[in-house]
């Protein structure tokens, strides 16, 4: 369970990154990759892992209830 609310905590905090990289530091470009597309990336990763961690916590294995991991 703890590795779950883990995993949820970074899937929140990689999807605020990306959100702020994409609206607020849009305009700025670097060589390879702007900022706005790397911010787009995260959002989207860290919603995906958020979503799939809160639906581990709220719907756990069997596997999970006996503590075997």
């Amino acid at each position: 369970m703890r590795r779950h609310l883990v995993s949820l905590g970074i899937g929140i905090v990689l999807a605020v990154v990306g959100l702020v990289l994409w609206l607020g530091f849009g305009h700025v470009e670097t060589p390879v990759i702007g900022l706005r597309q790397t911010g787009i990336v995260l959002a989207v990763l860290g919603g995906a892992e958020a979503v799939l961690s809160l639906g581990m916590i709220m719907f756990p294995s069997t596997r999970d209830k006996d503590g075997a991991s």
